[in-house]
């Protein structure tokens, strides 16, 4: 089992490492500084798409572009080991945009790979490809629990050539965003069939079809994350083509698995990335801040709890890697366990970074002075987005105790 770093991808962590740290970290501040300033905060000023897009242009231009692909057709056939030292060093959704690497739109553009027909990757996955448009994934409802996918119960009637959709969905990651063109929605279109993992089904609808109404968006401790934002919609009679539907009726369920896996080795590979930030800046913090006559690191346990850090830092990202590992050299199911576990270990541990960082730091930590304090919102909700940690957990103690046990669990 190799993990270390390959020749190919050296050369591309240096170049996405120069770029985020003296051109993205830079404009980003001033991105949602604008977003601050605007009166409608999911509306992007034209400032803000100058940002944006001027950094999506010099990244195109240095070829540093959809590097989450592991086919050479569209992008470098990296490894999913390889991508993941890329993916440590976008710490952020915006910086992954700026690589077009950032969630909901990679795992979509894979759904659309893997499961569109000619038809729907002309109309939406070539123009994300190309970042000319967003994309939001709609799963989970308000009025069930959609940690179990199988829970899901948006309406869908098959009407002639049409499918006719009602019913909620919030949570929507990357709804507000105003370039948000396409939703892929799970919905369900049987009843009481067995098994239960063949009641759903996926659709693509357009965002900007009759119907659909976005009623708010969800805070994240109190912050509405403009102007990517969480959204709550409500679809109302809403008319999709029948050939709008990915594969086949009941297919939902097997597809959104095949999405969530390669997206949360994404989501652990970044928050190793703010695992590392968060370490930095409480190292600096200890070394320039003086209390009591002696600079931070000499005082109570900080060395200990910098090298717990440390360690605690390396275990995640070794363990991240086997994971990545074993989805470049095994089956889904065989990698599922390790992927699982990467996703509970991962979030948790650099949340205890972050908390110790702020804790360093004072006042200053939980304010808007430092990225800490929302690198710990967003990093808590990673513990409930694509699963809580109770839902891995089971999968891991089942095949655990499955070894032990003829009952079927």
């Amino acid at each position: 089992m190799d993990l270390g770093v390959t020749k190919k991808v050296i050369p591309l962590i240096e170049a996405v490492r120069e770029i985020v740290n003296n051109e993205i970290v830079p404009l980003e501040a001033e991105f949602y500084r604008e977003v601050e300033k605007s009166e409608n905060r999911f509306r992007f000023t034209s400032r803000m798409t100058e940002i944006i897009e001027g950094l999506k242009e010099k990244a195109r231009d240095r070829k540093l572009w959809n590097f989450w692909l592991n086919d050479t057709k569209f992008g470098y056939g990296l490894t999913t080991v390889e991508y993941a030292y890329l993916a440590q060093e976008m710490r952020t959704q915006f910086q992954a945009e700026v690589f077009n690497c950032s969630a909901p739109d990679t795992g979509n553009m894979e759904v659309l790979l893997k499961y569109g027909t000619d038809t729907h990757k002309k109309l939406w996955l070539s123009p994300l490809l190309e970042g000319k448009i967003r994309s939001a994934y709609l799963m989970t409802e308000p009025n069930v629990a959609s940690s179990d996918a199988t829970n899901i119960e948006m309406s869908c009637v098959k009407n002639g050539d049409e499918y006719i959709l009602n019913g909620e969905k919030w949570w929507s990651s990357g709804a507000g965003d105003p370039r948000c063109s396409l939703y892929i929605v799970m919905v369900r279109t049987a009843e009481d069939i067995n098994p239960k993992h063949k009641r759903n089904s996926m659709l693509l609808v357009p965002s900007d079809t009759s119907g659909i109404e976005i009623i708010r968006p969800m805070q994240v401790y109190g912050h509405d994350e403009a102007p990517h934002g969480h959204m709550h919609i409500r679809f109302s009679n809403v008319k999709v083509p029948s050939e709008n539907l990915l594969v086949e009726e009941g297919k939902g369920f097997e597809i959104s698995q095949g999405r969530l896996g390669p997206g949360r080795i994404h989501h652990c590979m970044r928050a190793i990335g703010q695992a590392e930030l968060a370490l930095e800046l409480m190292c600096r913090r200890s070394l320039e801040r003086e209390a009591f006559g002696k600079k931070l690191a000499d005082l109570g346990a900080n060395y200990d709890i910098i090298a717990e850090c440390r360690m605690d830092i390396e275990q995640a990202r070794l363990l991240c890697l086997k994971a990545a590992w074993m989805m470049d050299h095994t089956d889904s199911k065989t990698a599922a366990l390790w992927i699982h576990q990467v996703k509970v270990v991962t979030p948790r541990m650099a949340l205890k970074v972050v908390d110790e960082a702020i804790q360093l730091f004072g006042g200053q930590g939980v304010s808007q002075d430092t990225p800490l304090s929302k690198m710990w919102m967003l990093l808590r909700t990673i513990r409930l987005a694509d699963g809580p940690d109770a839902v891995h957990r089971r999968q891991i103690a089942r095949a655990e105790l499955r070894q032990y046990s003829d009952m079927n669990l």
